[in-house]
């Protein structure tokens, strides 16, 4: 009896599918649509975010361990899925751009530099940061329109079945129960499609974007790090 009702449930929705008006059908397949790109974009973040948290484990490890940034730049270079390696090769090029040894101090043996050239490394940091966020913040965009329209999508698909239905009850002249429930019935589909798409988008837009955040906070701090490992051991107060 249950399996027998569930499968009447189920062609009975199929049936208000297909017996829906070309709005409401034009409706739920936008709807279609936004959903599976919606739930591509988030598997594909899913897959790319635990990665990149698994990479910036293991980068920060080898820099923990590591004494030479050379040797720390090497190994940063086999880690190509890594916004925090990525980081750190930027400031480390623009540590070995802007980094002399003054010529008299090359005579005594002393390798440390002058405090004032560390602000290029750090603007060199932020703005690779800022590259990185917004290579991990790419297409959560389309999560958040997915989430705000798709409810007005299956609302106007529902609005124009509604319509379409009081329409054919004025030319048929029958306005029983019998003949109105078929016709909002299908036009209600189209809302209950837009909050399926919606939900999902919405929770992955949030979920993702504290990810992203914390991603940035970690490397905000590990510039931070970077930077006093340098003015540790690379720079000198004039």
């Amino acid at each position: 009896m249950g399996i027998t009702g569930s499968a009447a449930t189920h062609a009975s929705v199929i049936d208000m599918i297909v017996n829906a008006g070309m709005i409401t059908k034009a409706a739920l397949l936008m709807l279609g649509f936004f959903s599976v790109v919606a739930w591509g974009i988030m598997i594909a973040k899913m897959i790319g975010y635990g990665r990149a948290r698994d990479d910036s484990a293991a980068f920060l490890q080898i820099f923990s361990k590591h004494r030479s940034l050379d040797d720390i730049y090497n190994a940063a270079k086999r880690i190509k899925g890594c916004p925090m390696a990525r980081v750190f090769m930027a400031g480390y090029v623009e540590f070995e751009s802007e980094f002399r040894v003054v010529s008299s101090e090359e005579k005594t043996g002393d390798s440390r530099f002058f405090l004032g050239k560390i602000d290029g490394i750090a603007r060199s940091l932020e703005r690779a940061v800022s590259h990185e966020v917004t290579l991990l913040e790419r297409n959560l965009f389309f999560l958040a329109t997915t989430g705000a329209t798709s409810p007005f999508i299956g609302l106007f698909g529902t609005v124009w079945g509604i319509m379409e239905a009081f329409r054919a009850i004025g030319l048929s002249g029958a306005a029983n129960i019998a003949v109105v429930a078929p016709g909002i019935a299908e036009a209600l589909i189209a809302t209950a499609a837009g909050l399926v798409t919606a939900i999902p988008a919405v929770i992955g837009y949030n979920y993702f974007s504290h990810r992203v955040k914390v991603f940035e906070t970690e490397m905000d701090n590990f510039s931070l790090d970077f930077l006093s490992l340098i003015e540790k051991n690379f720079v000198k107060r004039t």
